[in-house]
């Protein structure tokens, strides 16, 4: 079997677990979702921007998921962030959606208060939204949100440490986009987690936006005003990737700790390069988003709670081939193909 088929046939399971499920949370059949319509039904998806790997990915298996309703018409929105919080792109695009006559809106908004005006006047105009991985301001009544339990998922990161720097030490922590829900979660979860111990301090604590190349900058001078960390905590894996960069070139070991568990994340794990990830599910909260959606456009369907928060998972060396994106980083598919080596009778 190729790599290509075998990652399709991994992608349609994931994708027919997660219609399932989320057919069982609003009562309704995903049959009926399918037989539901004539004619497509136009929805948006937007995403903060498609220089993130994690949008790029989340937009994927949310074109795959219409694809296999058959039914769904989905209009893709790049909101272009470049790591700023600005928001002119993606009410523009939200706009726009409205006089193109769509019926339903997913959007992750790239910042939890400045795109509210926006949604709220998509909701004022009869078109429901559904926002996805990061909130918007809760004075806007959306339909429902879907997302990972962020501040769950910083906990997990805080346990993490706690587990392997059993003699504590100072530790830097790079934060995400300021005022995207996600980076705010994130470093509350971490902060609360490290909260009933002592030996374990985060003494630098900056953001780095998201971005790569912004955490290499303020990793290097985080390095160059206190030396050596006993770990980095980073809110996602593009900085994680970062600091390794900054790490690698200075001859530095030190645990690094990403979140979003990335292919190069897991490749990097995997080589020895990075420590851990969190997996926050992209795909199931994408493919939950949408189904909640089309459940109300449909047939009415509310959702049974309006905040749907999927639990994270710590992926290391021993959990990676659980991640979601395993398959891409060849390591689902590596461990199939000895299974079957060592069930082939030699020659």
């Amino acid at each position: 079997m190729s790599q290509e088929m075998f990652e399709g046939q991994m992608n349609r399971r994931r994708l027919v677990q997660a219609a399932a499920a989320v057919a069982a949370m609003v009562a309704m059949p995903a049959t009926a979702r399918i037989a539901g319509a004539e004619d497509k039904m136009k929805i948006a998806f937007s995403v903060p921007g498609l220089n993130f790997p994690f949008f790029v990915h989340m937009m994927n298996l949310a074109k795959m998921h219409a694809e296999e309703l058959g039914n769904v018409e989905l209009i893709e929105l790049d909101g272009q962030e470049n790591g700023k919080p600005s928001s002119t792109k993606q009410s523009a695009d939200i706009e726009a959606a409205i006089a193109q006559g769509v019926k339903g809106i997913v959007i992750s908004p790239n910042d939890a208060a400045a795109l509210g005006p926006a949604i709220q006047a998509a909701i004022d105009a009869g078109v429901p939204v559904v926002t996805v991985d990061r909130n918007v301001d809760p004075s806007v009544k959306t339909l429902a949100h879907v997302g990972a339990d962020n501040v769950r998922g910083g906990e997990i990161q805080g346990e993490y440490l706690i587990s392997i720097l059993a003699d504590g030490g100072n530790v830097y922590e790079l934060q995400g986009q300021p005022g995207a829900s996600p980076a705010i979660d994130r470093n509350k979860g971490l902060v609360e987690a490290l909260a009933g111990q002592d030996k374990i301090v985060i003494s630098n604590s900056q953001t780095a936006e998201f971005a790569r190349d912004k955490a290499v900058s303020v990793f290097e001078a985080m390095l160059a005003a206190n030396g050596e960390p006993k770990a980095v905590v980073c809110a996602n894996d593009d900085m994680a990737f970062g600091v390794i960069e900054v790490a690698t070139a200075n001859g530095l070991s030190m645990p690094v700790i990403g979140f979003d568990a990335l292919p190069e994340a897991l490749i990097a794990i995997k080589e020895g390069t990075m420590a851990a990830t969190i997996e926050q599910h992209p795909g199931m909260q994408a493919i939950t988003a949408m189904d909640i959606l089309l459940a109300k456009l449909k047939d009415g369907k509310d959702p049974e709670q309006h905040d749907l928060f999927l639990e994270p998972d710590l992926i290391t060396m021993e959990t990676l081939a659980g991640a979601e994106r395993a398959v891409e980083a060849g390591i689902e598919m590596e461990e199939e193909v000895t299974e079957e080596m060592a069930a082939t009778p030699a020659a």
